[in-house]
């Protein structure tokens, strides 16, 4: 009755010996990455990680000794990573700037989704690619993407194909948006309502709030960090679409619903709760933070080492479009909410 507990130390040590050579290739890169970031805030962490792990991967794919490290950091440390991301959150900032900003991120996000199942399926774009960059453009880039591809089971050609993508138009909001923000008059809090639902990465929304002006960049940050908690709704309804997939289209159930809730979102929603009570010490909670931002380095360098290099020429120019107009139109989507609403003001 015992023997699972008597063995459990051997075991652990088998696994630790297992995945070792794995991590000793994407815990360097994750380190790189993350120098990479800090000199360059704008590129952040993800970006360089997955960009090194491709190019290694091109250079000499690692052999099988390394593949269960590998994994292990594509996936396991993927979604601890998104646990921690809760600690960036709490209930008081989540009500203050849900109650403004929701109209606007529910509108986006909806046009986003409508977007990527009609625009992405007449441009002939893999389901689980667009479904990628849909949530990364929709919700919060690199993040939301982490957060979704394993309960779609995304390939790491996808997730590489998916955050490079997001990254391109990352960029152009950081030049073009504090030039359409000063064009038409915006406020700072106007601004940083717009940057915090239309640009996805945070490093990429601190560069683009920083470049309109200080004054923008709190409420920005914030809005994006909210604009974070719409990965639970979305992960928990793709987990019900790919059950109901697997099982033939059978009748689901509310067990059965609340059974495909992927533990890390309930570890996510709990990290949040928790420093939201006090519970967690801002020293801990700042740590948390960037603890997951050196695990999200880590997932990327693994997903860029288990890259297939030919699956991503073969996804061709397709994707990158499909990102394009995604953007245009949440972009265009706020503006016309904040438009409407008065939103900001």
């Amino acid at each position: 009755m015992f023997r699972p507990a008597r063995t459990l130390s051997s075991r652990l040590a088998m696994r630790t010996a297992e995945v070792l050579p794995g991590l000793a290739l994407t815990a360097p890169i994750a380190v790189v990455a993350t120098v990479i970031g800090a000199l360059v805030p704008v590129l952040g962490s993800a970006l360089p990680a997955i960009v090194i792990g491709v190019a290694v991967a091109v250079i000499r794919r690692p052999g099988a000794t390394f593949g269960p490290g590998i994994e292990y950091s594509g996936r396991f440390l993927l979604q601890v990573a998104v646990v921690l991301l809760g600690a960036q959150l709490s209930l008081d900032a989540i009500l203050r700037v849900g109650a403004e900003s929701l109209p606007i991120m529910l509108a986006t996000l909806a046009v986003c989704l409508l977007g990527t199942a009609v625009i992405g399926r007449a441009l002939g774009v893999a389901p689980r690619l667009r479904t990628l960059i849909g949530v990364g453009t929709g919700i919060c880039g690199a993040s939301a993407i982490a957060a979704v591809s394993p309960v779609i089971g995304a390939l790491s050609a996808e997730i590489s194909y998916a955050v490079s993508t997001i990254f391109v138009f990352n960029v152009l909001a950081v030049v073009l948006f504090p030039l359409l923000g000063h064009a038409l008059g915006m406020d700072p809090h106007t601004f940083g309502l717009l940057a915090g639902t239309a640009v996805n990465d945070t490093s990429s929304v601190v560069a683009t709030a920083s470049v309109f002006g200080a004054s923008a960049l709190g409420f920005a940050v914030v809005v994006k960090l909210v604009r974070t908690l719409m990965i639970i709704p979305i992960s928990v309804g793709l987990s019900v679409i790919e059950s109901r997939r697997s099982l033939g289209g059978q009748r689901m159930t509310l067990r059965r619903a609340i059974g495909l809730v992927p533990w890390f979102l309930v570890g996510f929603l709990a990290v949040a709760v928790l420093g939201s009570l006090g519970t967690i010490p801002a020293g801990v909670r700042e740590a948390m933070v960037h603890v997951s931002g050196f695990l999200i380095a880590t997932a990327m360098a693994g997903i860029g080492l288990s890259t297939d290099a030919v699956a991503l020429r073969r996804a061709g120019w397709r994707p990158l479009l499909l990102g394009a107009i995604l953007w245009i139109l949440v972009t265009a989507t706020a503006l016309a909410v904040i438009a409407l609403t008065g939103s900001g003001r």
